[in-house]
């Protein structure tokens, strides 16, 4: 069967991107877990027994509640410098003063990435380390089967009543006997998401027919995601966050009964970066505040020193202990001791033990060798001196050496959870090895596959034989195929964990097994027809006299040097460097290759390139009656050579100079805009500059002058309709920005009437879909009616035109420059250095693919979730609708990817003088390009699965290069939907 380059390439990532979902789904595993929920309600463990005969301890029940009633307030994104920093000071004054003097207890909570909202709340009511995973799944939160903080609640028939995020109520189902929930990812929405809330609590107050009341509010994290840390609207919605403490407080003072106290929590899922993202690991986002406020407490005296450094899941132990509820099995948090340090020392004890026991026990149930762990021996000698202490009590012994003797137990038993914690976060999850193995085997597989196509694949055809037949009914598939039957059977009867792969169904688990071994069997016949080639005498020598060009090596170099830095972890932080680097290199290299053909070809006999060209041709022509594959003429560094200096003459030619230079200027303004990365990160830069309230005029007018910029350089391959959608659709988007508050109009004094912005935004969408309808349209009539290639590449250059438009809109203002410079460098690169340079359809792919991964950070990217501007996801939508916000979020953060993408696509459909074959050329060096990195990184990761920096650094990056592979091969699809023509032109030459 024979493909063409394009449709090989488009079916290999198809392939990979089933191999990468598959080693996904092994590499982010499930956490470490203890018995299922309907289990965990055992009897608790009685009080260590006394040393000696007939002393037993007749403690062996739960503790009794500390606490009537508990209301949570869960302010989302609210780090730990908006209530203890000078902001705190400044807009919440009565939490400050309840902080500094009153009866609270106030620590800095810290939180594990991922840094989003439904991780946060499973690690505060389980007290858990989340997998990374819920990253993905945190769009759709599914039901929390683990044990729980509030279905141990519910079950000792305590009534919870809970306003706010949705979250909890797909987290907690049927949990709650009162509950409102609202949307938590529709972030332009400032004030109602919190008036949902609010608007029940004077009802509720007033009302005795509940125990827990959870409130959790949602727009400070909209304005931190909108606005950032710094917007003017942070201070007000902290001053109103304030001001429903204090009703919360006050009411549960005026309610209080002389029994038992009422208790209020305080508390932040996560902070928020210095963009106002979140999702990363820098200490604003995994800081926040946690506050435990009530008259059980000892009022403060004296100044306030810096609040201790506590973990967030700490909080489920110690609410557990609070409301007189077993402690989650699956907790692996520690009790907060300054919370119950006004019970007596028996009790204090009593709460620390049953902590050091449900730790053991987990211990135990995820380590073999747990009898060998610090933390356990800790625990067990805490245990003995515990029973000591209990022994001398039943004696009735009151002196000073028993309340020193319990001090001494209780330290004992604080190391020993502190160990067994540390043990355990160590143990995060356990790694579905198989299912990784099997996705890696289909990656790597795919890619010795492309490396072992490439002559084929970048000749002169671009199409080669694949020998699909005799791959499917040879005895070595067959072979293959129950061999790796048999292995699967084994380890799924073998394998003591869970295992995905293993629990698929038996006919996906063989067609998996059957896709190896095809894969498998076409290596082989590929290497086995590659020493067959090379077997065969050379017949023309001066074909292989042809040698590499200085961009050639640069590329390769980059390449692999790309790939090699991914096992460093500072590398990966800071790739965005090794990208600049990259493209600066390339444009001084560009800049030689200029030279040499503008000034040193001059020197020469201009006889010398007519002669070559002849040679090269005839030797084409033999080339083509044998059937061998060799670049033409054009395609070498000689031919390149003799024929470049025709096209630069006059003024163009001293332009064409300059073009490197001016593309170097412009990398360097970009890297200004947007600081990005872990080191540097913090650093002010141009954009926050423009972003901040005191500069918005100036963010005004450069929004303007970059919308009608990106109007002139994209507008010049349109139709006079598309023209005017195009002019109308970027006046929609200053209009947008305007509405939202972003920029202002010169007639407008203040931007008070801020909206939603939804109906602007909708009005640049019909103008997108407008201009994309009609490129479509085109694109059909010259794929089915026509074979016209004008018809073809004005199509193209109209999709082109109006994804620019849809990047224009969700780009924020001060971003704007970003998506003008990518424009300005494509066309300067187009008309001054590719066809000046007569650069090959391989050069000019890599080369769009290095300027796509240069611009994906040069909007601020990183490897980092912090940086994913969700924001963009709810453009003109009125309520949060999942599959519209997945695709504009993941449009936003890959435009530059995809522009440049997408741009390689038109210029080589619209380049008439190239090979018919440019395009399948493109296709299969923008697979591999893609392929290469994520398959070696994939290797790197699986090696480096035990590394200090796997959750933090690691582990982001992965998604990212699994979201690209998915996007690279949809690119492919589309490639090979474009050049479905070029087998008609095959025939025809032949």
């Amino acid at each position: 069967m024979r493909l063409r380059s394009g449709v090989f390439a488009a079916s290999c990532l198809m392939v990979e991107a089933l191999g990468v979902a598959l080693f996904l789904r092994g590499f982010f595993p499930v956490p470490v877990r203890s018995l299922p929920r309907r289990e965990a309600l055992g009897d608790p463990p009685a009080e260590p027994a006394p040393p000696g005969p007939g002393m037993v301890s007749n403690w062996t029940k739960i503790p009794p509640p500390l606490f009537k009633k508990v209301v949570i307030v869960l302010i989302d994104a609210l780090r730990d410098d908006f209530v203890f920093g000078s902001k705190g000071k400044q807009f919440m004054p009565y939490t400050t003063q309840v902080v500094e003097k009153g009866t609270s207890y106030s620590f800095i909570a810290e939180a594990k990435p991922p840094t989003v909202t439904m991780p946060r709340i499973k690690a505060l009511m389980t007290g858990s380390i989340p997998g990374f995973i819920d990253v993905i799944v945190n769009l759709n939160s599914p039901a929390l089967l683990d044990d729980n903080l509030i279905w141990q609640a519910k079950t000792a028939g305590k009534r919870i009543i809970f306003y706010g995020d949705d979250t909890w109520v797909k987290l907690f189902p049927k949990h709650f006997v009162e509950y409102d929930g609202t949307t938590s990812f529709f972030v332009s929405d400032f004030t109602e998401v919190d008036d949902n809330v609010t608007r029940h609590l004077d009802r509720v107050l007033k009302r005795e027919d509940w125990d827990l009341l959870i409130l959790h509010y949602l727009g400070l994290d909209h304005i931190g995601h909108m606005t950032g840390p710094n917007s003017s609207l942070v201070g007000p919605k902290l001053h109103e966050m304030d001001n429903i403490l204090k009703k919360i407080h006050i009411s549960l003072l005026s309610k209080e009964e002389a029994s038992l106290p009422n208790l209020l929590v305080v508390c932040g899922d996560h902070g928020m970066s210095e963009t106002g993202s979140h999702g990363g690991s820098s200490e604003g986002e995994v800081h926040t505040p946690l506050l435990f406020i009530s008259s059980a407490f000892e009022k403060r005296s004296g100044a306030l020193t810096q609040p201790e450094l506590v973990q967030q899941t700490d909080l489920a132990s110690t609410l557990a202990v609070g409301l007189g509820l077993p402690i989650s099995r699956n907790s692996v948090g520690n009790i907060i001791l300054p919370v119950v340090g006004g019970k007596t020392m028996r009790e204090q004890l009593r709460f620390v033990h049953l902590n050091g026991f449900q730790l053991s026990r987990l211990l135990q149930e995820n380590t073999p060798a747990y009898e060998k762990d610090p933390g356990y021996e800790y625990f067990k000698i805490a245990e003995k001196s515990h029973g000591n202490w209990i022994k001398l009590y039943l004696e009735g012994n009151n002196s000073e050496i028993l309340l020193n003797l319990g001090k001494k137990v209780l330290k004992q038993y604080l190391e020993a959870l502190k160990t067994l914690s540390s043990s355990l976060s160590k143990q995060v999850a356990q790694y579905d090895m198989y299912s990784m193995m099997v996705g890696t085997v289909i990656i790597m597989e795919v890619l010795l596959l492309l490396l072992l196509s490439i002559p084929k694949a970048l000749s002169s055809r671009a199409e080669f034989e694949v020998p699909l037949s005799p791959t499917l009914f040879s005895l070595l598939f067959y072979l293959m195929c129950l061999m790796l039957c048999a292995v699967h059977v084994i380890v799924c009867t073998s394998a003591e964990s869970l295992c995905y792969f293993c629990s698929m169904s038996w006919l996906t688990a063989v067609g998996v097994m059957m896709l190896i071994s095809a894969l498998m069997c076409g290596i082989l016949s590929a290497i086995a027809k590659i020493f067959e080639n090379s077997r065969l005498p050379l017949k023309n020598p001066v074909v292989s006299s042809s040698s590499w060009s200085e961009i050639d090596v640069l590329i390769l170099a980059g390449t692999i040097g790309h790939v090699l830095s991914l096992g460093a972890s500072s590398f990966i932080e800071e790739e965005h460097q090794t990208w600049y680097f990259l493209i600066n290199t390339l444009c001084l290299v560009l800049c030689q290759e200029l030279c040499r053909n503008n000034f040193l070809l001059k020197e020469r006999d201009p006889q010398y390139g007519i002669i070559v060209k002849q040679n090269f041709d005839s030797i084409g022509e033999a080339s083509e009656c044998k059937n061998i594959d060799i670049p033409a003429a054009g395609n070498s560094k000689l031919g390149k050579a003799t024929s470049s200096a025709e096209f630069v003459k006059g003024p163009d030619k001293w332009i064409s100079l300059a073009s490197p230079w001016i593309i170097l200027i412009c990398c360097r303004l970009l890297r200004s805009l947007n600081q990005t990365g872990v080191q540097w990160a913090h650093r002010p830069d141009f954009g926050h500059w423009l972003t901040s309230s005191e500069h918005k005029s100036e963010l005004s007018f450069l929004a303007a002058v970059s919308l009608l910029m990106i109007f002139f350089l994209v507008q010049r391959r349109c139709s006079l309709v598309s023209k005017i959608a195009m002019a109308l659709g970027l006046l929609g988007v200053y209009s947008y920005r305007a509405a939202i508050g972003n920029v202002i109009f010169p007639w407008q004094r203040d931007s008070k009437d801020i909206s939603k912005g939804i109906t602007e935004a909708r009005f640049v969408y019909v103008f997108v879909l407008g201009i994309v309808f009609t490129g479509t349209k085109d694109l059909l009539k010259s794929q089915v009616i026509s074979t016209d290639s004008t018809v073809k590449s004005t199509g193209l250059w109209e999709v082109y035109s109006g994804l620019v438009l849809l990047a224009a809109l969700l780009f924020r203002p001060h971003n704007l420059p970003v998506l003008v410079f990518c424009l300005l460098i494509q066309t300067m690169m187009t008309k001054y250095i590719w066809r000046p340079l007569k650069s090959d359809a391989a050069q000019i792919t890599i080369m769009h693919y290095w300027f796509g991964q240069a611009f994906f950070y040069f909007q601020g990217n990183s490897n980092g979730i912090a940086t994913v501007d969700v924001s963009a996801g709810f453009v003109g939508l009125e309520s949060y609708v999942e599959i519209p916000a997945i695709f504009l979020t993941a449009f936003a953060t890959y435009a530059g990817p995809l522009l440049w993408a997408i741009h390689l696509l038109c210029y080589l459909s619209s380049e008439v003088s190239r090979n018919s074959a440019a395009v399948g050329h493109g296709c299969f060096c923008y697979a591999l390009m893609r392929s290469i990195p994520a398959a070696i990184y994939i290797v790197l990761v699986t090696g480096l699965r035990y590394h200090l920096f796997i959750w933090s650094v690691f582990s982001p990056k992965l998604l990212y290069e699994g979201v690209h592979v998915f996007i690279t091969a949809t690119i492919c699809l589309f490639f090979t939907a474009m050049d479905q023509n070029h087998s008609y032109k095959v025939q025809d030459r032949k």
